[in-house]
């Protein structure tokens, strides 16, 4: 009898519920067409399933919009007010097109999205970016952001950058490409923002070059920096102070930026000692930087990227000190300056080696065959355009490498005897990709395919090249890993043209396939059915 009213008490609240909802408007911040969407869609039929789900409380209903994709909750934000307010509530990552007509638009974006703690700002090439006045708005409505991406904002200067620096004082990421501001507001960042620990620079425009170039850093931010990363920049080494003075750095990535770093790179391991990452791609360094790194004894993850001024003696340094290297990647760019000699040398000095790949460099069967012997922890190899890689080498991979797990091979010359060794070879091996090598035939890797079915073989002869050895690497040269790609809410139009089955459904899909979820609807929808009759 008690339950009898308990369940009427359930029915009726249902009852009072349903029935705001249908004479409740929904509100749109997007556009009149998608207000009428939104208004067609809560005047439409709501099944019993539908009252379930209204009843959750915001914080699950929040969860389960975090699990869709930025399209999906940017749908379900259209069908009533309530899905409306959470699901703004609830973003925390936002990504705008930051064009100049976006500047009116802030408040009533950033009110409705008012915990927004990542935010990405991009704007197109040709068009006209965002000024210092809608930063410094942002800045006001975000003063929680603790990371920034901006991408071909030029028309922001430094006192737009200031005065941001000085509202968003928690940053911790920031990452700018293609902008035009100089080291003035790079400097402001610096030293209004204390708890910074990446900062990722590309194209900085505004950095002046020669002896009048402002010094950037260190700044108060320099003691949390853990990522320094430098990416095509004329006069890169202005970031010098900043480097030097990051005492707690572990990570740090030069691309392509101009000038000798030999003079640099001293001064920086003398004070940083920790660093655990270097990443050196097409910049000018050569042994002397090589001997200096190998001081950062805890060092684990080494890029070599076409420096060709890098040789054995540089590597061999670094091998003897640098123990607990675990990830070592060179291109050789075709100099030759690095070969046998320096890869016996790290296969001597660092047994915890778990993935190595080189490209444009040719090893032989005598220091491969070290490496797997004294490496028993390599998991992965890539071998990309050596010519002293042969079926001999990989029939020497296949019987010694016990821990390998995958094997990237391109441009080589193997042929399909190679992938016979593997058939019965590296026990372990759950990939193997072959690329662009001519002796491989598609019979060849069938026949591989049939004798060992657990093993996944990939052979392109073709010109595009996505060979991977791990989820890190050498994009340029052929050994690239999948990024995930956020998606974007673009401003002014925050709509999306999301394509498929309704947003609706596949929330409902959702929550269907949880069964905990599932059975609860459906002991509800028994129980409700039991009282009516």
């Amino acid at each position: 009898m008690g339950q009898s009213v308990s369940t009427a008490k359930l029915m009726s609240r249902r009852d009072c519920n349903h029935s705001q909802r249908l004479k409740s408007k929904p509100t749109a911040l997007i556009c009149p067409m998608q207000a009428e969407e939104a208004e067609e869609l809560d005047r439409g039929s709501i099944d019993g399933l539908s009252d379930f789900i209204s009843d959750l409380p915001d914080d699950c209903l929040a969860c389960i919009f975090q699990s869709l994709s930025p399209g999906d909750r940017k749908q379900c934000s259209l069908v009533c007010r309530r899905w409306l307010r959470i699901e703004g509530q609830s973003r925390h990552r936002l990504s705008l097109n930051a064009q100049s007509d976006l500047y009116p638009l802030i408040p009533s974006i950033f009110s409705r999205f008012d915990s927004v703690t990542k935010l990405a700002l991009k704007c197109e090439r040709r068009s006209i970016s965002i000024g210092d006045e809608a930063l410094v708005q942002i800045s006001k409505h975000c003063r929680n952001l603790t990371r920034l991406k901006l991408r071909a904002c030029r028309e922001l200067t430094d006192a737009g950058m200031l005065v941001f620096a000085k509202n968003c004082r928690g940053l911790k990421k920031l990452s700018c490409g293609s902008c035009t501001f100089g080291a003035k507001g790079m400097n402001a960042v610096l030293d209004n923002c204390p708890a910074l620990e990446e900062l990722s620079v590309k194209r900085l425009r505004g950095i002046t070059e020669g002896v009048a170039a402002e010094l950037i850093g260190p700044g108060v931010a320099a003691a949390a920096l853990k990522t320094i990363c430098l990416k095509e920049l004329y006069n890169g080494q202005c970031f010098g102070p900043l480097i030097i003075g990051a005492k707690n750095l572990k990570s740090l990535k030069l691309f392509r930026c101009s000038g000798d770093w030999d003079k640099l790179f001293p001064l920086i391991v003398d004070r940083v000692t920790g660093m655990v990452e270097i990443h050196m791609e097409r910049i000018q360094v050569s042994d002397v930087s090589l001997v200096a790194i190998s001081n950062c004894l805890n060092l684990e993850i080494l890029h070599l990227v076409k420096t060709p001024e890098c040789t054995n003696a540089g590597l061999g340094a670094i091998a003897e000190k640098c123990k607990l290297l675990r990830k070592l990647h060179i291109d050789g760019w075709k100099a030759n300056r690095i070969g046998d000699q320096g890869l016996i040398a790290v296969a001597k000095s660092c047994s915890n080696l778990q993935e190595l790949v080189l490209i444009g460099v040719n090893p032989t069967k005598l220091s491969l065959e070290l490496l797997a012997s004294n490496c028993l922890n390599l998991e992965r190899l890539a071998l990309c355009g050596s010519d002293t890689v042969g079926d001999a080498e990989i029939s020497c991979i296949a019987v010694k490498c016990i821990a390998l797990k995958k094997l990237c091979i391109k441009s080589c010359p193997v042929s399909d005897h190679g992938m016979e060794a593997l058939a019965s070879g590296c026990p372990n091996l759950v990939k193997v990709k072959v690329k662009k090598c001519r002796g491989v035939t598609s019979e060849g890797a069938d026949w591989l395919r049939a004798h060992r079915g657990s093993l996944a073989v990939n052979l392109d002869t073709g010109e595009h090249l996505d060979a991977s050895a791990s989820d890190g690497g050498a994009q340029d040269n052929g050994v690239e890993f999948p990024a995930v790609v956020a998606g974007q809410i673009g401003a002014p139009s925050i709509a999306s043209s999301s394509t498929g089955r309704s947003s609706s459904l596949k929330l409902l899909g959702l929550l269907s396939g949880r069964s905990l979820v599932a059975s609860t609807l459906r002991r509800l929808a028994s129980s409700n059915g039991r009282s009516q009759s």
